[in-house]
């Protein structure tokens, strides 16, 4: 949990973030959204996270730091993934959600120069959609799933800088 004493601190992902960055969206994926299809095996995943989203997208880590006084090292405590202004992934790990780190990683993204930010998420992660929509986004479009791999309804969310 955030504190004064362990503040999330926020960095570029790295190449050895492949491994840990996994994991966490698969314990996350699973536990927001059992439902949820699984469509490739955590080999895929972790190729596509080394191959695909580490080196294609901006990629932001919240992780609480390591203990100065040597218990370990660092571990993420969640991930934003854009793709210019398009927020291709945002997870935090499963035991840390409703702590801010989500807010903390958006409210990063909004800071970075852009003037919109657009994503999906599927219909049924209630979660997810209330947490972008205190955040300001506004839902602009709603697919059948035919759009996505998990066939899975989703919809499109915008927000826009004001002002």
């Amino acid at each position: 949990m955030p504190t004064e004493s362990h503040p999330v601190q926020l960095r570029e992902a790295r190449v050895e973030d492949a491994v840990p960055l996994t994991r966490l969206m698969l314990a996350s994926r699973a536990a927001a959204m059992p439902y949820l299809a699984r469509v490739h095996s955590d080999e895929a995943t972790l190729a596509w996270m080394t191959h695909v989203l580490l080196p294609g997208a901006e990629v932001l880590v919240a992780e609480f730091p390591a203990s100065p006084e040597g218990g370990g090292a660092a571990e993420p405590a969640g991930f934003a993934a854009l793709d210019g202004t398009e927020l291709e992934q945002l997870y935090i790990a499963p035991g840390l959600r409703r702590r801010g780190i989500g807010s903390l990683l958006l409210d990063a993204a909004k800071r970075g120069g852009r003037d919109e930010l657009t994503l999906y998420t599927f219909q049924r992660n209630t979660g997810a959609r209330a947490f972008y929509e205190r955040h300001g986004f506004t839902a602009v479009a709603f697919d059948d799933g035919s759009r996505n791999e998990e066939k899975e309804p989703d919809v499109r969310y915008r927000w826009r800088r004001s002002g």
